[in-house]
């Protein structure tokens, strides 16, 4: 980013065109700066999701992550109709069990071990 040139002459018209230019060259990177500071901490999520993922080193790793929310759901939810937290545990059980039958199936079929 190169800044304006500022004019040798001592002509009126020419300095405030100059200054003007320099205040929105200013100004652009103001708005630069600040729109990064905005983003930053989206593009640390990004890149951590990214991260995460491939340390994962499996292969349906997004169903894993719904698996777990699905899980602390079912774990410490009350339920649509607000129903008691000591009552209705064997019910809450078998919706865990029957929810997760096909994160289940794809963790015994699985894939081979590589060597």
């Amino acid at each position: 980013m190169s800044l304006p040139e500022i004019p040798k002459t001592q002509n009126r018209r020419e300095l405030r065109k100059a200054l003007i230019r320099l205040r929105m060259e200013m100004h652009r990177q103001e708005i630069r700066h600040e729109s990064r500071q905005i983003v930053n901490p989206l593009q640390r999520v990004q890149n951590m999701t990214r991260q995460f993922q491939g340390s994962l080193d499996f292969k349906h790793a997004p169903l894993w992550g719904l698996g777990a929310v699905v899980l602390l759901g079912f774990l410490t939810g009350r339920g649509a109709r607000g129903g008691s937290a000591s009552g209705g545990g064997i019910t809450r059980m078998i919706k865990l069990g029957t929810s997760l039958i096909p994160l289940i199936k794809l963790v015994m079929q699985g894939t081979p071990p590589k060597h």
